[in-house]
């Protein structure tokens, strides 16, 4: 008798501590591996923008964005100063253990349409983690090469996993032509659960092009 307690008794501890490690892994070790692809993606992003758009007499037109490569870089005011997420091209499990994907049958930053951007909550860097917070007005704005896009939070949602329609062109109403430049966040819900989705809309407020030196005023509390 005191043999079997004995042999459960470390078959429990044994699970425990392979339970704890699991734990250990998918919060802390996966974002890890995000920390350094974000800081890759990063490099990426400031090696693109800064070759040349045009050449003298000729046109250059916009390279296609590959998927997995880096699109673009949001912020987002309320959930810190220094809150930031460069955003790939891609959806796919391995884009997002890099960081927020861009779904590439959505519209681009800036665009007439729905700008659909999905991402972690609790592991490979949580960079949606917060979501929640958000509220209607708080600003999110989107830098791209050479333009600053700034969006107000208009709502949030929990849906289905399979509503997908709350990402069309027209949220909730596919096969509409789109006559505004919306975004969307999407992420799981609640925290370490896949059951719903937590979906942040947001509607472009202005845009406009960098200029060196300056931030748009919803990052630097002006415009908040």
């Amino acid at each position: 008798m005191r043999a079997g307690v004995r042999t459960i008794g470390e078959l429990l501890i044994t699970i425990g501590l392979i339970g704890l490690l699991f734990c250990v892994y998918e919060l802390e070790v996966t974002s890890l591996y995000t920390d350094r692809q974000q800081a890759a993606l990063r490099d990426e992003l400031a090696r693109s923008w800064a070759e040349p758009t045009a050449v003298p007499g000729h046109a250059v037109p916009p390279a296609a964005i590959g998927i997995g490569a880096a699109l673009a870089v949001v912020r987002a005011p309320r959930l810190g100063a220094d809150w930031r997420q460069v955003v790939l091209e891609g959806i796919s499990v391995a884009d997002l253990k890099r960081g927020p994907g861009h779904d590439p049958g959505t519209a681009l930053p800036g665009q007439i349409g729905n700008v659909v951007v999905s991402g972690h909550r609790t592991t490979y860097g949580a960079p949606f983690e917060n979501l929640d917070r958000l509220v209607p007005g708080d600003p999110i704005v989107v830098e791209t090469r050479d333009s600053w896009f700034t969006y107000r939070v208009t709502g949030t949602l929990i849906v289905r996993p399979d509503q997908i329609e709350v990402t069309a062109a027209v949220p909730g109403r596919p096969g509409v032509a789109p006559a505004q430049r919306l975004l969307t966040l999407t992420t799981c819900h609640p925290k370490y659960s896949a059951r719903a989705r937590l979906v942040v809309q947001a509607r472009l407020q202005g845009g406009g092009s960098k200029v060196a030196g300056q931030l748009p005023a919803a990052l630097t509390g002006r415009g908040a």
